[in-house]
């Protein structure tokens, strides 16, 4: 029989006490990758079936405009479940660009960076199609270390993080149960130290999950949709005109005023310009 001394039950009861919180997980389901046009379509309805084929088909065939009006038909479906889907955005921005829209491109493009910031497609063709627009904004220098931060947070989605981020958890028990029960000393001291190393992996991903999901939550980012966009002073198209935002520039919105926006752009000027210019990511 096992005898425990009363350092064995101690641990053994937050092991215990800790079980139940291997069931949480992201509210949204597992954001799958990039997937082809057919994987798409095996999660939606039947009746929205023929849209997403007759989609698919206008492109092959150069009919942009038919194929943006059935894309658009399908994420409108999708937003009316409380869902959405990079996949569809990224679909609709391909049509967008083929139509020679750029901000509409941009925008759904931006819209698939958000859900799957990892996806290489989705950043090619962003990266394509921010190259296209007429401004050339330099970026402001950041802390390197916020840099790292977000070029690794970025690199799977935030129900991913989370997913990962759980099963280091479960590791993290399984080191705590072996500690307990184990009597070899260097088996002991293994699963001490993989448990502080498993500890901080869960740090660092349930950051970069909840990061993630409040940047979508927020979404305080928006795309220039009109040529040209005066940038003035104050909320007052009598006021000064700072600058002047093109088709495509992606700006931050700081505040609002009535039909007024403050925007910051990526250099850091900021000013104001009307809600009617910019369409929020």
């Amino acid at each position: 029989m096992i005898r425990l001394n009363l350092f064995q039950l101690m641990g053994l009861s937050l092991l215990l006490m800790c079980l139940p919180l291997t069931g949480i997980s992201a509210q949204d389901s597992i954001d799958a990758p990039q997937q082809p046009l057919d994987s798409v379509a095996t999660a939606m309805e039947q009746k929205s079936l023929s849209v997403v084929e007759a989609a698919a088909e206008a492109y092959r065939a150069g009919d942009f405009r038919k194929s943006i009006q059935q894309y658009e038909m399908l994420v409108k479906e999708a937003l009316a479940q409380n869902s959405e889907s990079a996949t569809l955005y990224y679909n609709l921005g391909n049509a967008y660009f083929r139509d020679n829209q750029l901000a509409k491109a941009i925008l759904n493009y931006e819209r698939a960076y958000l859900l799957e910031p990892g996806n290489g497609d989705i950043r090619h063709n962003l990266r394509f199609a921010r190259n296209k627009t007429e401004d050339r904004i330099e970026h402001v220098g950041i802390f390197f270390l916020q840099d790292w931060f977000k070029s690794v947070r970025d690199l799977y989605s935030s129900n991913r993080w989370a997913v990962i981020s759980i099963i280091f958890y479960l590791l993290f028990l399984t080191c705590i149960a072996l500690f307990l029960f184990l009597r070899l000393l260097w088996a002991r001291k293994t699963a001490f130290y993989s448990g502080i190393l498993f500890l901080l992996l869960i740090i660092v991903t349930t950051s970069f999950s909840f990061s993630q999901k409040k940047e979508r939550a927020k979404r305080n980012d928006a795309i220039v949709m009109v040529g040209a966009a005066a940038v003035n002073a104050s909320p007052d198209l009598n006021s000064n005109r700072l600058f002047e935002l093109h088709e495509g520039t992606k700006v931050n919105i700081r505040n609002s005023d009535g039909n007024w926006f403050e925007v910051e752009i990526a250099n850091g000027s900021v000013g104001w310009t009307e809600k009617k210019n910019v369409e929020v990511i």
